[in-house]
């Protein structure tokens, strides 16, 4: 005779939410419900296993051995379930209605443009969501399972990339930084005397620190463009993409930094479907779009 389950996904949902948001209190808060209500669903949970999950330390909740084994198998249940979801969805409007593209900010807006502008003309209606991201902002989003197609430099390991482009970072500052007066190779301990233009990681979980120094004396921005105004500006020097680069470089704004070590530095971005077991027909169309952008034209500089 066949069995069905007697736990259904809310409430696997509910012991997920608890172990994430760090207790009962904050996990009904997240869910928009009493906390009597979390407690309850979490008290059937377990006396439907017949297992304890949890134990109460002070106001922590702490997963017992087996809610270890438990939540991880959750966790796969509730990930085939909505992608048993999305796969429902997509058959039934046969195109995605929309695709939410995740970019690190160091890609070269021409390239992304161009793309974009040669998806629109075939789009057929599908919308794109664009987010510009720094770093692991881009892992985020594939961990997260936050985005339909994904471009990043770093690739958390389960995720397959095709590769795209090396982006070069260029230490630089403004045409008149004491810097320059030094007319020799620029130390680290030179460094050191001056303010540090630095771009911070969107990433919420395992933040890079690619091309920081450990001064204290930093100026910390949230993009690429506040990055380059600010050292335009005079307030420091940086390592900048050498795409966004070239107009300053060209009008003598800003300059290159002799360094003795790491003047420049290489960053490799790859391109990942967020959902690689269930891509809609718009997503790898815009892949495919991009990485031809990306070979045409980049070929041709």
């Amino acid at each position: 005779m066949k069995t069905y389950p007697r736990v259904n996904l809310e409430q696997w949902r509910v012991f997920q939410t608890i172990i994430d948001k760090g207790g009962y209190a904050q996990a009904a808060q997240y869910l928009n419900r009493s906390q009597s209500a979390v407690s309850y669903a979490m008290s059937r949970l377990q006396e439907q296993l017949g297992l304890s999950l949890l134990e109460i330390s002070g106001r922590k909740a702490i997963l017992t051995e087996q809610g270890k084994f438990l939540l991880e198998r959750s966790r796969k249940l509730i990930d085939e379930a909505i992608e048993i979801e999305n796969f429902a969805r997509y058959l039934s409007q046969g195109r995605e209605a929309q695709i939410k593209l995740v970019v690190d900010a160091a890609f070269p807006n021409e390239l992304l443009m161009s793309a974009l502008a040669q998806f629109a003309n075939q789009s057929r209606g599908t919308r794109v969501q664009l987010y510009e991201v720094i770093l692991s902002g881009a892992s985020d989003a594939l961990l997260n399972d936050d985005a339909e197609l994904v471009i990043g430099v770093e690739i958390p390991s389960k995720f397959l990339a095709d590769p795209l482009i090396d982006i070069e970072f260029i230490a630089v500052a403004r045409n008149d930084h004491p810097l320059f007066e030094l007319n020799r190779k620029i130390t680290s301990a030179d460094l050191a005397q001056h303010t540090h233009v630095v771009i911070q990681d969107s990433g919420q979980h395992e933040k890079i620190d690619v091309g920081w120094l450990s001064t204290q004396d930093r100026w910390t921005v949230s993009s690429i463009d506040s990055a380059l105004s600010a050292i335009e500006h005079g307030l420091g020097y940086g390592w900048l993409p050498g795409n966004r680069l070239v107009e300053a470089l060209r009008d003598g704004y800003l300059k290159p930094l002799s360094l003795e070590q790491g003047a420049t530095y290489k960053g490799f971005l790859g391109m990942s479907f967020g959902h690689p077991g269930n891509i809609g027909p718009a997503t790898r169309e815009l892949a495919t779009i991009i990485k031809n952008t990306v070979n045409n034209i980049g070929s041709e500089k």
